[in-house]
């Protein structure tokens, strides 16, 4: 089985951070959010996958390379931001049997081994959750059988709430790309993008079976304070704690956090819900739902839901702020709490 994972958006909701870092290589809990993803697909027994690259592509393709040498990887470039299902289009070429389909928007926990036991009748999975924001969404309406009969982008009324999360297994790849190529052919959605939800419905409308399948997680990372959020969830779980080489003193830890190697705390509170990565520094500060990057440098702040970039120098600052990497800020004075 061979994956496609589609890279090339511009992330602007995570401005600034994405001016400079691809949205795809945003932090959470330690690692990025792609590396979540690989490491599932890898684990799966995928190694061969064709990643759809665009904006700050160099970036993306040299992590990859670097961080997962033995992975087959094919790059192919999206010069045209015409949607999800232009991104997709690109990868035939290299699809000749059953594919997965991941968006890296989210760190995802999902049943894998539905793919080994779906029945000959379907083919494809389509993992879902349902929402409260289906506004936001593709939203899947079901038959009576369960299996998809209409996916709908951003309905204005409640016909489900069933959200499309963006990941895909797809059993029968020549009737996906069918699909793709008609909707290519037809006249674009919104934005003027063409959406590859549309060619699962031509796969539906040709007499195939999607079947919904429900995700154990989905933890959104394509906005600040969503980002924050699953940087929150993922060190309640099962990656928090203080890296032995790490340096506490007189410091009140609120837990759940995440303190890397290297990195130096002094005096203040910290938590619930920060990671300080490797070789920051933070001194008399107090800090909340917040993460400090590789090498930063935070002193005398009183700062939540706050992302503050690697190597970046915060200081005498209070409130919320999102700070890009090798920033420098540096509020009025407080008075200092060690």
């Amino acid at each position: 089985m061979k994956a496609v994972m589609p890279l090339a958006g511009k992330g602007t909701r995570l401005r600034p951070h994405t001016l400079h870092t691809p949205k795809a290589l945003m932090r959470v809990a330690g690692k990025p959010v792609l590396s979540f993803l690989l490491d599932d697909l890898i684990a799966l027994g995928v190694d061969e996958m064709v990643f759809i690259v665009g904006y700050l592509r160099d970036e993306v393709e040299a992590w990859i390379r670097a961080e997962y040498p033995n992975l087959r990887g094919h790059y192919v470039v999206q010069e045209i931001q015409d949607g999800t299902a232009g991104a997709i289009a690109l990868a035939e070429p290299f699809i000749d049997e059953e594919v997965l389909i991941v968006f890296p928007d989210a760190v995802l926990e999902v049943d894998y081994g539905l793919i080994a036991t779906l029945d000959d009748g379907h083919a494809g999975v389509i993992w879902a959750k349902e929402v409260e924001d289906y506004q936001r969404y593709g939203v899947i309406v079901t038959d009576e059988a369960g299996d998809m009969a209409r996916i709908i982008e951003k309905p204005s009324e409640p016909i489900s709430k069933l959200a499309n999360i963006g990941m895909y297994y797809i059993r029968d790849h020549e009737l996906l790309f069918e699909g793709v190529r008609h909707t290519l052919a037809a006249d674009p959605g919104a934005g003027g993008e063409f959406f590859l939800t549309d060619a699962f419905q031509y796969m539906v409308d040709h007499g195939a079976k999607l079947l919904p399948a429900p995700v154990r997680g989905w933890w959104d990372a394509g906005k600040p304070e969503t980002l924050l959020d699953t940087n929150a969830h993922l060190i309640e779980r099962d990656l928090g704690g203080i890296d032995a080489t790490a340096s506490v003193e007189g410091a009140e830890i609120v837990e759940p956090v995440r303190i890397e190697a290297g990195a130096i705390v002094l005096g203040g509170s910290i938590g619930p819900h920060v990671t300080i990565e490797s070789g920051a520094r933070v001194e008399g500060s107090q800090l909340r739902n917040a993460i400090i990057g590789a090498g930063a440098k935070v002193v005398n702040c009183d700062l939540g839901d706050s992302l503050v970039g690697a190597g970046s120098t915060v200081q005498n600052c209070t409130g919320s702020i999102s700070v890009t990497d090798f920033s420098t800020i540096v509020g009025g004075e407080r008075s200092p709490r060690l």
